[in-house]
């Protein structure tokens, strides 16, 4: 436990990339197996069911601490972490436990689920004093499904294809899918001669990144190919030994969930590994992605549902063909393959079409009309680019649409966690409706430091109301957000809903009376 928390706080505290990858490999070059497997689980960020709810949390630190209740959630207030709230204010402990991260789980976190809230409590008290404050804080971020570090899954497979020799697909590859954290898992996963595959096992998703520059700056029209940027599920369809599955981008089996795909998944050959993106799909056009929310999340799909959101998986691009890995090969020979697989599609698997406009600026003219096919832009991709793992800039860019922008009225404010704790950083904002001001949308991101250090201030000198930890405020500021989508919704007091709102800007210039009305933002709607 206290070498796993010494390389918690060794990766928190710093920002450059290579150090990380040195303390992640300083770790598992020493660690037993079976603490390395759990180590990897955590850092990967996979999350086992949440053991303890943060109302025994405060109850059990309460009784351990002497503090009344008033007084933790005071703290838990400004620090913003209930795991970190609870280390602090536990009484000091010993300079670092002697048991191992795999006892602590094995032995003391798993069989907390089972346990009721008194045999709960005292566990919690009495694991917290064998811990020192660093070692409780770590290990309250793992009881209760918290723990995040600054490192991905690709910088983790960095590290240990650093200490392996392995390439860090081979590594990445082998992370997917239905990996355990026991240490046969482990020891497979960085052995350089493994080979064997899971028949289940998808590979690590090519993550585009965003467009930064004029597209004439990448070169020749000709060595680029341009598809739409559809919005829907980014998914792998497997098809190996007569059965198919669909792996999600966050590495979830969601085969079940869209039982009239399967039947056509099923004709595909055997050895097939597709990319691509399950669409709400209707009248041969997209719907949009608040309407395909409805099937997200639901393992039973009822009729109805099926019957209001049909589904279909566009394909645009191979991964594997006839049980051999191709993600090496050109992206033009990958496409080439995937067109004779697939042929003119079907009712339910169609090929994601390219846009053949012959110039930038045609491509351009085609790319505004976006919003009326129901996509968010387009995707270029060079014609000589290997399928990478996940986000490796230069051969794959997304060019999207310019977004919806609204400019709306800071209503309501609550403090931020983590980096954000103790600053008001969650803000609430509406727009006109009759007179009044409509929760409109919540945003997070956008303001720089400085900038949200002014609104703080401005909220604490201006709040009017409160309820619990949310501050109700004089509504005199106005803010330009920016979303991708705008939707009817019956959820929602406005009637509306909106997808990834953000803050752009916010508009001294303009007084809460020149913000947008609701009649202006369902105008917008498709």
């Amino acid at each position: 436990m206290k070498d796993f928390t010494r390389l918690f706080f060794d990766i928190d505290a710093t920002t450059k990339t290579t150090r990380k990858v040195d303390c992640l490999v300083r770790y598992f070059e020493t660690a037993a197996p079976e603490d390395a497997a759990w180590a990897l689980f955590f850092l990967t960020g996979q999350k086992l069911p949440r053991a303890v709810n943060t109302r025994l949390l405060r109850e059990a630190i309460v009784e351990a601490s002497g503090y009344p209740l008033w007084l933790v959630e005071e703290c838990y207030d400004n620090v913003g972490d209930l795991a970190e709230t609870v280390a602090l204010l536990h009484p000091p402990g010993p300079t670092g436990s002697t048991r191992s991260l795999h006892d602590m789980v094995q032995e003391e976190l798993l069989p907390l689920k089972a346990q009721d809230d008194e045999e709960k409590i005292a566990a919690l008290q009495r694991i917290w004093k064998t811990l020192s404050t660093n070692e409780r804080f770590v290990w309250n971020k793992c009881i209760t499904g918290g723990f995040r570090v600054g490192v991905s899954q690709g910088l983790v497979a960095k590290a240990l294809a650093k200490l392996t020799g392995l390439p860090p697909a081979t590594i990445a590859h082998r992370l997917m899918g239905t990996w355990q954290p026991t240490p046969g898992d482990y020891l497979a996963l960085i052995d350089p001669s493994a080979e064997t595959v899971d028949p289940g096992q998808p590979y690590p998703f090519y993550l585009a990144s965003p467009l930064e520059k004029e597209p004439a700056d990448l070169g020749d029209r000709s060595d680029w190919m341009a598809e739409w940027k559809w919005d829907g599920i980014r998914a792998q369809v497997i098809k190996r030994e007569d059965e198919v599955l669909i792996w999600s981008r966050g590495e979830e089996l969601i085969t079940d969930r869209f039982p009239e795909l399967l039947p056509e998944l099923q004709n595909l050959p055997n050895g097939i590994v597709l990319d691509g993106e399950i669409l709400g799909w209707k009248d041969e056009a997209p719907l949009s992605f608040l309407e395909l929310q409805r099937r997200i999340g639901r393992k039973n799909v009822g009729p109805k549902t099926l019957k209001d959101v049909p589904v279909i998986f566009m394909a645009y691009d191979l991964m594997e063909h006839h049980g051999f890995d191709v993600r090496e090969h050109p992206q033009s020979e990958r496409r080439a393959r995937l067109e004779e697989i697939l042929g003119t599609g079907t009712e339910h698997l169609r090929l994601s079409p390219l846009v053949e406009e012959p110039t930038w600026e045609a491509l351009a003219t085609v790319r505004e009309k976006s919003r009326s096919r129901g996509v968010e832009g387009l995707m270029l991709k060079h014609k000589d680019a290997p399928y990478q793992a996940g986000r490796v800039r230069g051969t794959w860019w997304k060019w999207k649409i310019e977004p919806y922008t609204v400019d709306a009225v800071l209503t309501y404010a609550q403090k931020g966690h983590g980096r954000r704790a103790g600053i008001f950083s969650d803000y609430t904002f509406g727009v006109w409706d009759k007179g009044e001001l409509v929760t409109f949308a919540k945003a997070y991101s956008g303001l720089t430091d400085a900038e949200m250090k002014e609104v703080d201030a401005f909220i604490k000198k201006n709040t009017i109301d409160r309820f619990g930890p949310v501050r109700q405020v004089k509504p005199e500021l106005v803010f330009e957000l920016a979303c991708e989508n705008i939707q009817k919704s019956s959820r929602h007091k406005s009637g509306i809903a909106v997808r990834f709102p953000r803050i752009t800007r916010q508009r001294p210039d303009k007084t809460p009376e020149d913000a947008n009305h609701l009649d202006d933002i369902k105008r917008l709607i498709r």
